[in-house]
């Protein structure tokens, strides 16, 4: 008995796969427990009893020492875990099961090969060791396996109870502990010391949360399992774990006198953006946060971001991932290198070759740029999913997305939602990579004066206001008058703070920013006035009705 042959669905439960056939013609199911006996009774030493109808045989053996696990032959013994014979004559382990009453019902086989399977049924198994413990107390400890609670309970002298649950850790451990529940909290505190890997743990935080917090305990343990403590002579820090194991805290749940070190250090500003004045107000950009930018068609959104690209990579030596959904990368990229080279040499009167070698040498070749082409493909989860190769294979911290409303545009329902659940995600995103993302959205048309005829942008224009409202740090809007019959107005643009997550005070805050057409440059100048702006009245017609008799020329009333 117990040669694995291979794994098959399961009858009971209906699972594809978890049902393990041996060359015995005897199977076990790992998600539902369902048992089919062997097909034979030869061979082997084996006890008999009569269940539901079915006979089983239960291997016997004797209970000796582990050598190579330090486990005593008192500690088997206690236990009752026996070293025997399979049906082929093969050497095994065997840990018995009980039910409430005692009664013998289940044995877990375990072979050199550390295979394991199961002779009888652990329906109304208790888990390993309970028979051996009051079914109430003060303290019971619960590992992963039948070995780490011999040696739990071997490194503490065999006093405080200690048992191993029959799943193991996976999917299945959360439905075990809750078919076991009662039993766990007919204890003042039950200490899960599951193994240290990532199953492990995660089953030990399902297993708590099934127990409960007033409960529950979680121990840590500094080598893998209790099993390799008592290998390495660790006794006492196996006990001190026991003795230390942390109440269960969902996770997301923080001790904030924990934090101290953390929360003590300096607030210290982000990384400054190209204006100053922006800056000031935001206290620079920082790591986790999404900034958007919202304003009319042709007010120069393109070259507020470019500039802040370059302010980025020359002055911080920051790495950036450009996403321009509505431009090709030829195009993204010549108006970049412009930047760098203060010369706007998409316009074909401002190219310069020997310059632009001598920017991209300087500044494009290091690697620091990266750019989306997208061939057409403008969905959200290409998008994500790039920006995720680039913060992990490129180290790349700081995203420039123009724009959002084409990522929605291409998904087949409606543009609301798609923003509601882009924006979401982004959300997330920048945690998780610990990142910047700056990005455009374009405006619904307002009532009133146009965007592009120098009307205000509010919070609301956005497209997906909602969303955008609710997971931007900074909302950002550009206003300018392209239609004024002042040059100075019509090339001066308006920055408005509309949203400010950090510390509120930047909201409302406006400063101006003028275009320099021989360098491309954005720069940051005053608002521009009239002298009606400053006082100064429009001198009367001295050839006005009043004075059309009087001779005389009145003097300018200011």
């Amino acid at each position: 008995m117990g040669t694995f042959v291979r794994h098959e669905p399961c009858p009971a439960c209906g699972s594809r796969d978890n049902l393990a056939r041996y060359d015995d013609g005897s199977a076990y199911c790992f998600g539902c427990e369902h048992y089919e006996p062997p097909s034979g009774d030869e061979g082997g030493s084996f006890s008999t009893r009569k269940k539901g109808g079915r006979r089983v045989s239960f291997l016997t053996g004797e209970a000796r020492r582990l050598k190579s696990r330090k486990i005593t032959q008192e500690t088997a013994a206690k236990f009752g875990y026996l070293q025997a014979r399979d049906r082929n004559g093969g050497p095994v382990q065997v840990a018995p099961y009980y039910n409430a009453t005692g009664q013998l019902v289940a044995q877990k086989v375990r072979t050199p090969d550390k295979d394991f399977y199961v002779i009888g049924s652990l329906d109304d198994a208790l888990p390993f060791g309970a028979r051996l413990w009051p079914k109430t107390g003060k303290k019971i400890v619960v590992t992963e396996g039948e070995i780490d609670a011999m040696a739990m309970s071997q490194a503490q002298g065999n006093a405080w109870p200690v048992v191993s649950i029959a799943s193991g850790a996976g999917p299945q451990t959360k439905r075990y502990i809750a078919k076991h529940r009662d039993y766990f909290r007919g204890f003042d505190e039950v200490i899960l010391m599951f193994d240290m890997d990532e199953p492990g743990r995660k089953a030990a935080q399902e297993a708590a949360a099934v127990i409960g917090f007033d409960k529950a305990r979680i121990a840590e343990l500094p080598l893998k399992d209790a099993g390799e403590m008592l290998v390495a002579g660790r006794t006492r820090e196996l006990v001190d774990a026991m003795w230390r194991a942390a109440p269960y805290r969902p996770e997301g749940i923080v001790d904030l006198a924990d934090l101290k070190d953390e929360i003590k250090e300096r607030p210290r500003e982000g990384l400054s953006w190209c204006f100053e004045t922006l800056t000031r107000l935001t206290y620079g950009k920082r790591p986790g946060e999404l900034y958007a930018l919202g304003a009319g068609t042709g007010i120069g959104k393109t070259d507020f971001l470019t500039q802040d690209m370059r302010h980025m990579v020359e002055v911080h030596g920051e790495k950036i991932g450009v996403f321009a959904l509505e431009q090709n990368p030829k195009e993204t990229g010549l108006r970049l290198v412009g930047k760098f080279a203060e010369r706007p040499m998409h316009i074909p009167d401002y190219w310069d070759e020997a310059l632009f070698d001598e920017v991209w040498d300087k500044w494009i070749r290091a690697g620091r740029v990266f750019l989306y082409n997208s061939f057409g493909v403008n969905s959200w989860e290409a998008i994500r999913d790039r920006m995720k190769f680039l913060a992990h294979a490129h180290d790349v911290r700081h995203f420039y997305l123009d724009h959002l409303t084409a990522i929605a545009a291409s998904v087949e329902e409606d543009e609301r939602k798609a923003l509601d659940n882009i924006m979401g995600e982004l959300g997330s995103l920048v945690k998780e990579l610990d990142c910047t993302v700056t990005f455009v959205s374009h405006l619904a048309t307002p009532e009133g004066k146009p965007h592009e005829e120098g009307g205000r942008v509010a919070i609301r224009h956005f497209r997906g206001s909602r969303a955008i409202g609710f997971w931007a740090h900074y909302m950002i809007g550009l206003e300018r008058d392209q239609q004024h019959e002042d040059a100075r107005f019509r090339q001066t643009t308006t920055v408005r703070i509309l949203k400010d997550r950090y510390t509120g005070r930047a909201t409302g805050e406006v400063f101006y920013l003028g275009y320099d057409h021989e360098t491309g440059m954005l720069y940051e100048t005053e608002e521009p006035t009239t002298a009606e702006d400053h006082g100064f009245q429009p001198i009367p017609d001295p050839l006005g009705e009043e004075n059309s008799d009087d001779t005389s020329v009145q003097e300018a009333d200011f």
